[in-house]
């Protein structure tokens, strides 16, 4: 929902700048921020014909990582999937001339549809909620179908080698963030458990799943869909700075983390709607999930897919001493924080019985949740 302004930016300039460059936009305009969560500000647009419109900008000041706010690469991948049957919002204009609003920023489409956080959606009947998962499945496969070549992508990232790349990544994440110290106990965050060990299964060749490279959202969740008002389907995908080309199994997992973090009861993660013992009506089994993804995306992830959910539970306990890290630092002070914090521990133990079970079965396991 879009509300006041707490991040303001030039609308004397911004409304010249559309004036000249975006025609369709009819000024004056109306701006008004979207709520707390985005890494990249938000804006609504409303125009003279009270048409909307949804900016996103980098956000102001020194960024501390070159790869974040990528707001150029958002609007690239939107932009050229518009040629695609991929849903996404039309992509109007780029805009990198800081001297305009203060940093870079594209202004696309804004989708009038539903945002559902709760991957149970409970405020659907059975056949409708079943329906939306299938077609969320049904788009993300169709995304992961798509040629870069064909859609002027092929340099968006390299074709080979993501697992890799992620497991070094989140390898100099972690031991940076193991050895911030509390200020006030003066104890370190300190290593996650069986890391090393984990950091060698996912890197031996052997275990891992077969490469691919295709097109991928990199969080691509639930929530980050925009489904039609009154029909089960979706119409728009949001939240695309993470995109790249990588393994398409690590966005089926992602989805699928729900399943696998209920199954467990990982804190944060799990909701009970979705746990297979008290499972909402019409909601798909996990299984039916991944045969739907494999119907229309051409390959079956199903012998891959406990090897995705142990590396996405791994990810996840990075994610979460990343947090403890902030909170030891108390630049994440909520109660919320502290609980997060706290589990990096659980989940580096479900992510290690994952690999046990994976190794038990010789590293074929089929996904069972």
């Amino acid at each position: 929902m879009a509300g006041a302004v707490r991040q303001p930016v030039n609308v004397e300039s911004l409304s010249a700048y559309i004036d000249k460059s975006v025609p369709q936009i009819k000024i004056p305009i109306d701006v008004k921020q979207f709520g707390f969560g985005q890494s990249n500000p938000t804006y609504q647009i409303t125009d003279a014909n009270n048409n909307r419109y949804v900016l996103r900008k980098k956000p102001p000041g020194k960024l501390l990582s070159k790869t974040a706010h990528q707001v150029e690469r958002e609007y690239r991948i939107i932009h050229a999937l518009e040629k695609t049957d991929v849903p996404v919002p039309k992509a109007y204009c780029l805009c990198v001339d800081e001297g305009v609003i203060g940093t870079a920023f594209y202004i696309m489409e804004f989708l009038d549809g539903r945002i559902v956080e709760d991957a149970s959606f409970p405020e659907v009947g059975p056949e409708e909620r079943r329906e939306m998962w299938h077609d969320a499945i049904r788009t993300l496969a169709k995304l992961h179908r798509v040629d870069p070549s064909f859609v002027n992508l092929l340099n968006f990232g390299k074709p080979s080698g993501f697992y890799n790349r992620q497991i070094k990544t989140l390898g100099t994440i972690s031991t940076s963030q193991a050895q911030v110290v509390d200020i006030e106990s003066k104890q370190p965050v300190g290593k996650i458990p069986h890391f090393d060990d984990m950091v060698s299964f996912f890197g031996d060749p052997k275990t891992q799943p077969k490469d691919r490279g295709t097109l991928i959202h990199g969080d691509y969740k639930i929530d980050n869909l925009v489904f039609h008002k009154t029909e089960p389907r979706v119409i728009g995908i949001l939240d695309w700075e993470m995109s790249t080309i990588g393994h398409p199994l690590s966005d089926l997992s992602n989805l699928l983390f729900p399943y696998v973090a209920s199954a467990a009861n990982l804190y944060g993660r799990s909701n009970p709607a979705i746990s297979p013992s008290t499972a909402t009506p019409g909601l798909p089994t996990r299984i039916e999930c991944i045969n739907w993804y494999a119907e229309v995306a051409g390959w079956d992830p199903s012998q891959e897919q406990g090897w995705g959910d142990a590396f996405g539970c791994f990810r996840n306990s990075v994610i979460m001493q990343g947090i403890a890290a902030r909170y030891a630092l108390r630049q994440a002070s909520s109660a919320k924080a502290k609980e997060y914090a706290v589990q990096t521990g659980p989940f580096a133990e479900f992510a290690w019985s994952l690999i046990e079970m994976l190794r038990e079965s010789g590293c074929g396991q089929k996904a069972k949740l």
